[in-house]
């Protein structure tokens, strides 16, 4: 008896070959996919795209024109900049000092157009065409100014953090009219503070400097 059954062909391997696995399918698109988004990076974006991107990340800049003790200065900068970056980074005068960054210590006092003001609040962008002193431009050569000399004389600085703002300041009380007595001095020099507590020596000197003494 044939034990042949009469329905069924007789296949190979190589006739009827196994579907792909799942697993199969994911791992070969996903490689392929791959290979095509490797393709597409490397061949970099247009170049005015580049220029464009790259332009979008500049901050936003402008020049501004402005006199330093005496000396006519023009430079570009960031519109965040503040006049005591300005100083301290563009300009190389590090005599203002960075102490709260906030305007609470007076560190950083300036004259602006020979009025006080907290350089670290103060944006360098707005002040074009004004006058600026710093601590370094209060001297005239070898002569240094009244108030500089009634520091020395009077013992007013410790440590000295806080003396570049505390005589920028003090000038600046002079030039106002402020000293008409010590208690009207300490009113006008309060927003400048001193770590090392100098503060009667200070507004001795400013006595000093000011004719009173």
């Amino acid at each position: 008896m044939s034990t042949e059954r009469p329905f069924q062909a007789a296949t190979s391997p190589a006739e009827s070959p196994t579907p792909p696995s799942r697993r199969t399918f994911i791992a070969t698109t996903t490689a392929v996919g791959g290979a095509a988004v490797v393709g597409g990076l490397a061949e970099g974006p247009p170049a005015l795209a580049a220029e464009e991107a790259a332009a979008a990340e500049a901050p936003p800049g402008s020049r501004v024109s402005l006199t330093v003790n005496g000396v006519r200065r023009t430079v570009t900068v960031d519109n965040r900049t503040s006049l005591l970056d300005l100083l301290r980074e563009h300009l190389d005068l590090t005599g203002s000092k960075k102490g709260c960054n906030a305007g609470a210590c007076g560190a950083c006092t300036v004259l602006v157009d020979g009025r006080r003001v907290n350089s670290c609040l103060t944006l360098a962008v707005r002040l074009e065409g004004a006058e600026v002193t710093t601590i370094e431009g209060l001297a005239k050569g070898d002569r240094l100014h009244p108030l500089q000399q009634a520091f020395i004389d009077q013992d007013a600085f410790q440590c000295g953090f806080c003396t570049p703002g505390q005589i920028v300041s003090g000038v600046g009380c002079i030039q106002e009219g402020h000293t008409g007595s010590t208690e009207e001095i300490r009113e006008w020099m309060s927003g400048n503070l001193c770590r090392c507590g100098c503060y009667v020596k200070i507004e001795r000197a400013v006595e000093q400097a000011a004719g009173r003494k």
